[in-house]
């Protein structure tokens, strides 16, 4: 295309200089780049200058977001046009129409650059217009920076701690687990200190630098045994039980050892079993974890594929995609690993809660697939684990501390491919179940998982840039800018006031919590909630359809289907739960549901759906204006607000104080402004038809209202001159 055929705005004069962090360098930059909007389409857009820096890649433009079109979850130390670089994902430069994976030193630069982002996002930038030695060194610096393999110290979590030492510690009120006595308030919370204890035979790391300092074994478990294999064949204690049964992990011994070795090895393990199954402990029972759930190349692969879903490059695309989903859905396996997590972490809870047996979970290094089973039994069965600072504690305890490679796993350091696997993100798609399944059990809200699963990507953090805790230990020694001596000052994620202000933090709390009534005998009956199961049928038959697509159903009905709620037929569900365990999943679920007690997910196929605020929130075509749970919330959050003015004035009536704590909401007035993936999309950012219409936008055009709305769609074109 020529510049006279599409819709530009003149390039800027005025100039605009990237926001720089403390200790953050620009490293390449290049003018007169044109930043496409992925509206629809067309070839419209903005010019800007695109910069790189040892933090992110970031599009400068004149105008910077207006009141009206800002996301009202704004963060500020990643912009709306900013991409750290460890959150990109693929590069592709388009060559004559061809798209090409951009890796390493190139012979010929793209005429235009796309930039997939691993929250998803997709930045379109033609350089047509560029000069040819900025476009040499924007696209060879964004590729070196963003893609080669990098030292640990090269991170900018180290040049951010350095130039900006005195950062407070924002632990607010989470557990680090860093202390010997974190962890014995811990034993004394879940009441397992009877007979487990808090040890410190690793410090100095002399059992494995794999383990944290301090951990929590059997009372009757001899440091001389923890010593003896590097911490391996050892129980290690995650959580007890009420009812005094306590969840366990192992680091497994390496499958291919010779004869004499694997008999001593297995002599070592029968005395640890024996002497756990002994009074006044509980049955045990073990669960190989590398046996009995997929593997993490399988975990890898799913995910791969699945969010190639999302990452829709036009509105073109979209909707050639949209007959497809439910098939291309299923092919990626990934709900239903989902499922199969779920399904293991109901199980565990079984053990625990009626069988009153020990549960002993056995991985390689117990650092991957037991940290998501273990973190999910947590969240079930304990409600402190359902509160921020509980669930905060949680993964500090089970994640950070307990060693989970997230180095490794997110390939922040682009070392290793086959070490990628999504395991944490995965955890976090099995607690959003949870969460949309059972609202009032959650302090957070499913946007607080959005926001926590972006921060994998935001490297001024330590949180998830360390493969142990020993890692961190001797990568924190170093000099300071300003001081010229002393450790790194490593900020927490946990302290969310460094990305977000008050208003926009207000979005991570649910205004909808219950929450624990104070012990009273005489109130218990009457405080129990009514179950949802009874508030929706989600395996009845739907009225069949000869449509085909997205608007196969009424229009209402949109976000429904995409999360699933046609998609059981699809999910192969050959592995059919046990007896034991569909007797124990049926009879909880034909009870009224305490929130503070056990939660069991529902795991049959329709209810295991796509988590539709991470992966949809920046596709305009996915959104339903003044529609979705946003617009109820909107309604319930103002009828919440009237009810507490209510409250303050009949106070006042009666001389009284205020009585009880008022939870401050987001005001989230003018629903039909709002999108149905808000606070990410942006207000009134609209989704517009396709250019060319495919056969499917064909057959609804007669007779879907959607389409039909006149006032809903916004010309792009008339604020351009």
């Amino acid at each position: 295309f020529s510049l006279q055929e599409i819709h530009v705005k003149e390039p800027i004069e005025k100039e605009v200089n990237p926001h720089l962090l403390p200790g953050e360098l620009l490293l390449c930059e290049a003018s007169t780049v044109y930043k496409y909007i992925q509206e629809d389409g067309s070839n419209r857009g903005t010019y800007g200058k695109l910069v790189c820096t040892n933090f992110k890649i970031a599009f400068l433009d004149e105008d910077s977001a207006s009141d009206d079109n800002e996301p009202q979850l704004k963060n500020k130390i990643v912009g709306e046009n900013d991409i750290t670089l460890q959150c990109v994902d693929q590069i592709y430069g388009v060559y004559d129409e061809k798209k090409k994976l951009l890796t390493g030193q190139l012979r010929k630069y793209p005429e235009k650059l796309i930039i997939y982002c691993k929250d998803l996002r997709v930045f379109n930038f033609c350089l047509r217009y560029t000069k040819e030695e900025e476009v040499k060194r924007i696209v060879s610096g964004i590729i070196h920076h963003s893609q080669t393999p990098k030292l640990l110290k090269r991170l900018f979590l180290f040049s951010y701690a350095s130039a900006a030492p005195n950062n407070t510690d924002g632990r607010n009120q989470t557990m680090m687990f860093d202390t010997l006595e974190d962890w014995r308030d811990e034993l004394e919370r879940t009441k397992g200190n009877v007979k487990y204890k808090a040890v410190t035979v690793n410090e100095g790391y002399r059992v494995s630098e794999k383990l944290p300092l301090y951990f929590v074994v059997p009372i009757c478990v001899s440091e001389e045994n923890i010593l003896k294999y590097e911490g391996r064949g050892i129980p290690i204690w995650c959580w007890s039980c009420h009812n005094g049964a306590a969840l366990l992990k192992m680091s497994a011994f390496p499958k291919e050892q010779d004869d004499i070795t694997s008999q001593t090895q297995k002599a070592f393990l029968d005395g640890i079993y024996k002497t756990i199954s002994k009074a006044p402990y509980e049955l045990l029972k073990t669960d190989d974890l590398s046996s009995s759930l997929p593997s993490l190349q399988d975990i890898q692969t799913a995910y791969t594929k699945f969010k190639q879903l999302f990452l829709i490059d036009n509105s073109s695309d979209f909707w050639a995609t949209d007959v497809k989903w439910f098939s291309l859905l299923e092919s990626t396996n990934w709900l239903e690993i989902i499922r199969r997590v779920l399904k293991k972490a109901i199980e565990v809870a079984e053990c625990l809660e009626r069988q009153h047996t020990n549960v002993l979970l056995i991985e390689e290094n117990a650092t991957d697939l037991c940290c998501v089973v273990s973190t999910l039994v947590q969240v079930m069965m304990d409600s402190y684990s359902r509160t921020k600072s509980g669930f905060q504690s949680l993964i500090q305890k089970e994640w950070v501390v307990g060693g989970h490679g997230f180095l490794d796993r997110c390939n922040h350091l682009h070392k290793s491919d086959k070490e990628e696997a999504p395991v944490f993100l995965l955890l976090l798609n099995c607690v959003w179940q949870l969460v949309q399944q059972y609202p009032p059990a959650f302090e957070f809200t499913e946007t607080y998982l959005t926001v926590l699963s972006d921060s994998l990507y935001v490297p001024i953090f330590s949180t998830f840039f360390f493969n142990s805790q020993h890692q961190k230990d001797t990568n924190t020694s170093g000099e300071s800018l300003k001081t010229q001596s002393g450790p790194f000052r490593f900020l927490t994620v946990w302290d969310w006031s460094v990305q977000f202000d008050p208003k926009a933090q207000a979005f991570l709390n649910n205004p909808l919590y219950a929450e624990k009534p104070k012990p009273d005998k005489s109130q218990r009956k009457t405080t129990r909630f009514k179950h949802q199961r009874q508030l929706s049928l989600p395996l009845t038959t739907t009225k069949s359809s000869t449509k085909r697509g997205f608007f196969r159903e009424e229009t209402d009905h949109f976000i429904k289907n995409i999360l699933g709620k046609r998609i059981g037929k699809l999910i192969n569900s050959s592995d059919e739960p046990p007896n034991s365990f569909r007797e124990f999943y049926d009879s909880w679920h034909s009870k009224p549901v305490d929130y503070h007690g056990l939660l069991l997910p529902r795991i049959d196929g329709p209810e295991i759906k796509v988590w539709a605020q991470r992966y949809l929130r920046w596709i305009p075509e996915a959104q339903l204006h003044g529609g979705g749970t946003i617009a109820t919330a909107a309604k319930i959050l103002d009828l919440m607000e009237e009810v507490q003015s209510l409250q303050v004035r009949m106070d006042e009536e009666h001389c009284q104080a205020v009585s009880g704590d008022v939870r401050s909401v987001p005001l989230l007035r003018n629903s039909a402004r709002l999108s149905s993936l808000f606070p990410f999309a942006l207000l009134q950012r609209q989704s517009v038809k396709p250019a060319l219409p495919t056969s499917t936008w064909k057959d609804l055009e007669d007779e879907d209202d959607l389409v039909k709305r006149d006032d809903e769609f916004v010309d792009l074109t008339s604020d351009m001159p």
